[in-house]
């Protein structure tokens, strides 16, 4: 499958027209898929391979230098997390995967824990700071576009992302070596926050569940981006934006030698943003499906379900 793909430089230097017709497509195809693809947008091939060697070199570091990078009392969401610690939802069995977490460079305010360095891969951290901020700036413009389909100020969001708590995941999926049973890279899973931006992974294996229940292999072009709907936004708008399930699939047997990573940016907003459904998001037809949270408290409960949180 080939997602929906929007020329983003359309909404951010277009004409009247070209950013109407954004929003609306942006809208409809959240509304029916959760997911699209984003070209001319402002990261560059140069830059995301760059930031990709960067977090390999990590990978491939001795498994006890690695180690020394988790920090206690995190829940994950700095620094390094090792193989077969998060599991998806609903699942026993852990994911295939390790990976390492950055979060806001720029806090406006908020009080964060402070991001991991790593001494052996110094340049790590500026390449991540500069994606990181590059990620965040195309979040907020489709957040803004988001803002503008469901009738609100374009810079509705912007008080909440700002310093929001967004996260930076470089993820590896190492080579299969034995039959791993029921665990899957990826276990079916929705993501928390309020859009995803992933930035085209190393190797095949997303699949996304449609609405009539039939998992969907997508292919993702390098130069995109694929941007999805995430719970947090969701919630906010009483399901009419649509956060889809989705996966990482295992390779088929003649592939488990080949590695996989991917590099998501989770935008989260502020832990103070209210996510009571937007008043207009409710309707008779469609009653209010959520009691209502704040950003935080819904992050820590969601940290709890897929064991990263105690």
């Amino acid at each position: 499958m080939q997602l929906p793909t929007l020329s983003l430089n359309h909404f951010t230097d277009g004409t009247p027209e070209q950013k109407n017709a954004f929003v609306q497509e942006l809208g409809r195809t959240y509304t029916e898929l959760g997911f699209i693809a984003i070209e001319n947008h402002v990261l560059d091939a140069d830059r995301r391979d760059r930031l990709y060697a960067a977090v390999k070199a990590f990978f491939a570091l001795p498994q006890e230098v690695k180690n020394h990078y988790t920090p206690e009392g995190l829940a994950g969401q700095r620094g390094y997390t090792g193989f077969g610690v998060e599991k998806a939802k609903g699942f026993d069995q852990p994911d295939l995967k390790e990976f390492f977490q950055w979060g806001q460079f720029h806090a406006h305010g908020q009080v964060y824990a402070d991001n991991v360095e790593v001494a052996e891969w110094p340049q790590l951290i500026a390449e991540v700071r500069e994606a990181f901020e590059l990620l965040e700036y195309t979040g907020r413009q489709l957040l803004k576009a988001i803002a503008l389909y469901l009738g609100l100020d374009e810079n509705w969001f912007e008080p909440y992302v700002l310093g929001g708590n967004s996260i930076l995941r470089a993820l590896h999926y190492p080579p299969i070596t034995q039959a791993p049973n029921d665990a899957v890279r990826a276990a079916a899973h929705e993501d928390i926050n309020l859009i995803t931006l992933l930035m085209g992974a190393s190797a095949d294996g997303l699949e996304l569940l449609s609405a009539s229940g039939e998992w969907i292999p997508v292919h993702v072009e390098d130069s995109h981006l694929v941007i999805n709907v995430g719970d947090m936004l969701q919630r906010l708008t009483n399901n009419n934006l649509r956060s889809t399930t989705h996966r990482v699939v295992n390779p088929p047997v003649a592939k488990w030698d080949i590695p996989r990573f991917s590099i998501p940016f989770f935008l989260h907003p502020i832990q103070s943003m209210p996510l009571d459904a937007l008043s207009a998001c409710v309707t008779k037809e469609n009653p209010l499906a959520y009691a209502p949270t704040t950003a935080g408290e819904y992050l820590d409960e969601r940290l709890r379900e897929i064991g990263l949180k105690t």
